[in-house]
C-alpha cells in the first residue's frame, strides 16, 4: 500500500488568543473558561460574531492558539503543513454592523499572521474578508501583502448570500490574481430545526456549503470569475444533488441563468478529503478526479479528521495520485515547494 507520507492540510483552524482578547476587552467575548496550563477550555463569543447563540460554549483546545503544541498534534498525524485559516465562530456571518465586521476580519488576519509566522515552514494562511461589504476586494490585497497564500470565506456575510452584487468586486480580484480561496460553512439553513442533536454542525453546514456555491454557480458567478475554490468537508451535500441540478438547468428556464449546466462548474471545483467514509470519499474520487481532491482535516475540532494519511491510503492508490491528494494539488494552488513532504 503506498504511503501518503507527510501531507498538507488544506482545512485546519486556529483562534489566536490576541484576537480573543481583543474580543473580550470589546466585551464581544468571555474567556473565564480558558486556562492556559489545560488542553482544552471553552470560550463564549458574541453572536454579532459568532453566528451561534447567546453564551453557547464553544470549544477552545490548547492547539488552537499555541503553536507548540499545534506542531505536535501535526507530527503525531503526520501533517507537515497546514493552511490555517479562523474558524465560522470568528467570521462575523450574521453581524449587520459593517464596522465590526472589518475591525474584525482586519485583527484576525494581524493575529493569524502573527501565529503562522512562529513557525513559517508549517503553517500558512489563508486570511479573512469582509464578505457582503464593498471592502472585501481590499483586504484581499491587505492579507497577500502580509504573506497570506489565500483567502477563507464563509457562505454569507452581512444578510447578503455570495451572489449578492456587492461580492461582485471580491471575485473580481481573485479571479484577476488567481488566487487560492477555501469556502467554510459559516451558518445553517434553519436553525430552528437543527437545534436538536448537534444538527448544526452534523447536517447543517453540508447543506449551507451546498446552497452558498449552487448559488454562485447557477447565478454565472462561476462562469464571470474562474479562481480556483476548494470546499470544505468535500463539499457538503453539493456533489450528491449535482444530477438534481442539472436537470434543473435542463428543464426549468429559470435556473438556467449560466450558460452550461452546474455539474460543469462542480468538476472544477477542489474539494477537501474531511468526508469521514471511505466509500464517499472513493465515490468522490470517481466524480470528480484525483487532481481536485486535497486533503483536509477541520483540525482541531473534535469532528475533525484525525487519521488523514489512514483515509488517503484507504483509497489504494498508486503513489502519484496518493501523493497529488497528500500534498501536490494543494502545494501548486497555495505555491509552495512542490517537491517538499
Amino acid at each position: 500500500m503506498p504511503s501518503a507520507g507527510r501531507m498538507l492540510d488544506i482545512h485546519a483552524h486556529a483562534m489566536p488568543l490576541a484576537l480573543l482578547e481583543w474580543l473580550e476587552g470589546q466585551g464581544l467575548a468571555d474567556l473565564s473558561g480558558v486556562d492556559p496550563d489545560q488542553p482544552a477550555g471553552i470560550v463564549r463569543i458574541d453572536p454579532q460574531v459568532s453566528g451561534v447563540g447567546a453564551g453557547v460554549p464553544l470549544p477552545l483546545a490548547r492547539s488552537q492558539w499555541d503553536v507548540t503544541s499545534r506542531l505536535a498534534e501535526m507530527d503525531a498525524s503526520h501533517v507537515y503543513v497546514q493552511a490555517v485559516s479562523l474558524p465560522p465562530f470568528l467570521m462575523c456571518s450574521m453581524a449587520q454592523d459593517a464596522d465590526l465586521v472589518a475591525d474584525v476580519v482586519s485583527r484576525g488576519n494581524q493575529a493569524l499572521a502573527e501565529l503562522t509566522a512562529q513557525a513559517p515552514q508549517r503553517l500558512v494562511g489563508l486570511g479573512s474578508v469582509p464578505l457582503g461589504t464593498p471592502q472585501g476586494a481590499a483586504e484581499v490585497g491587505r492579507l497577500l501583502d502580509a504573506g497570506m497564500r489565500g483567502v477563507a470565506i464563509g457562505t454569507r456575510g452581512m444578510g447578503c448570500e455570495l451572489d449578492d452584487a456587492v461580492n461582485e468586486p471580491l471575485w473580481e480580484v481573485l479571479a484577476k490574481g488567481q488566487v487560492f480561496c477555501f469556502l467554510h460553512p459559516s451558518g445553517v439553513p434553519d436553525a430552528h430545526r437543527l437545534r436538536d442533536y448537534y444538527l448544526p454542525q452534523l447536517l447543517g453546514y453540508p447543506m449551507e456549503t451546498a446552497i452558498a456555491v449552487t448559488r454562485l454557480v447557477m447565478s454565472g458567478v462561476r462562469e464571470r470569475h474562474a479562481f480556483p475554490l476548494c470546499l470544505a468537508h468535500g463539499g457538503g451535500c453539493l456533489p450528491w444533488v449535482r444530477g438534481r441540478l442539472d436537470l434543473g438547468w435542463e428543464r426549468k428556464e429559470v435556473a438556467r441563468a449560466a450558460p452550461r449546466p452546474p455539474g460543469a462548474y462542480l468538476d472544477d471545483l477542489f474539494y477537501d478529503t474531511a468526508v469521514f467514509s471511505p466509500q464517499l470519499l472513493g465515490a468522490l474520487v470517481d466524480m470528480v478526479g484525483i487532481e481536485q481532491l486535497m486533503v483536509g482535516t477541520d483540525f482541531p475540532f473534535e469532528l475533525a479528521e484525525r487519521a488523514p494519511r489512514a483515509a488517503v491510503e484507504a483509497l489504494g492508490l498508486d503513489d502519484s495520485a496518493t501523493h497529488a491528494i497528500a500534498w501536490g494539488n494543494a502545494a501548486r494552488l497555495l505555491g509552495l515547494d512542490m517537491e517538499a513532504a
